[in-house]
């Protein structure tokens, strides 16, 4: 917790506090106005704006293609199934710094780079870990539940959206919160694909913010405050469920 306290601390200091020795933990002089400075001192609205539309088709791709693509893991009998769900985890073990490079030449030979369109449109495609975690909740449910769905006529698209999506719920908000912190803290997938000013995210607006001038530490951690606060109340207020997501032996009952 230091450096969070260190941080919300720093944010509230004037700049001579800050450097003044001995260091002080707590601030002696509260300056509350240092966060509408911090908001004055750059366009801080709308590139949230930019990080949430982001986040949302990011985190909207990941829990539908990973609940999707798990439960044909989970539920459904294809010849090589068990074969290629072993290619899917073994692809946890390739860095993502080793695919950097082709895939930006893919990004750019399709025209792609300059929009969104890099960092959001993989994430319709799945992880490798995020359908380990759905196929581990679809396991542990009753396959009489889907066998009786059958005999009511009921095909595999409408017995994944309307029973196995409630029964996992735990999973799901797992993947909408690890989504969530990905996308809204990413700094290197803005920064290779996203040119234009008018389309910056809080993560390049915060380093651009500290590099036109002299360092205002009080303003940048001001700004950092605000930025970490999302992912910190998604988390405090969905804590229960992603417990209960990572808990990959219990997962649901059927």
């Amino acid at each position: 917790m230091t450096p969070l306290v260190w941080m919300v601390s720093t944010s509230l200091k004037p700049m001579e506090e800050i450097v003044q020795f001995p260091p002080t933990l707590f601030p002696e002089t509260f300056q509350w106005e240092n966060y509408t400075r911090t908001i004055e001192a750059f366009p801080f609205f709308k590139y949230a704006r930019n990080t949430l539309f982001i986040t949302f088709f990011v985190v909207l791709g990941n829990v539908v293609s990973n609940s999707f693509i798990a439960y044909g893991f989970a539920k459904i009998s294809f010849p090589g199934k068990n074969l290629l769900f072993g290619l899917v985890l073994s692809t946890m073990m390739v860095p993502g710094f080793v695919t950097m490079i082709p895939q930006y030449i893919l990004f750019t030979q399709l025209g792609w780079v300059g929009t969104y369109l890099p960092l959001i449109v993989p994430s319709f495609f799945g992880s490798a870990f995020n359908i380990f975690l759905m196929r581990q909740f679809y396991m542990s449910i009753n396959d009489e539940l889907i066998e009786a769905a059958h005999m009511d006529g009921a095909n595999h698209l409408y017995i994944w959206s309307r029973l196995m999506i409630p029964l996992t719920k735990p999973a799901l908000i797992t993947i909408g919160i690890q989504s969530f912190n990905g996308a809204w803290n990413d700094f290197l997938g803005p920064l290779l694909y996203i040119h234009e000013e008018e389309m910056y995210t809080l993560q390049i607006g915060l380093q651009i913010f500290q590099n036109q001038s002299t360092t205002q530490w009080n303003y940048l951690m001001a700004g950092a405050t605000m930025v970490l606060l999302p992912t910190v109340l998604l988390f405090f207020f969905a804590q229960k469920y992603f417990i209960e997501g990572m808990d990959l032996t219990g997962g649901t009952k059927g």
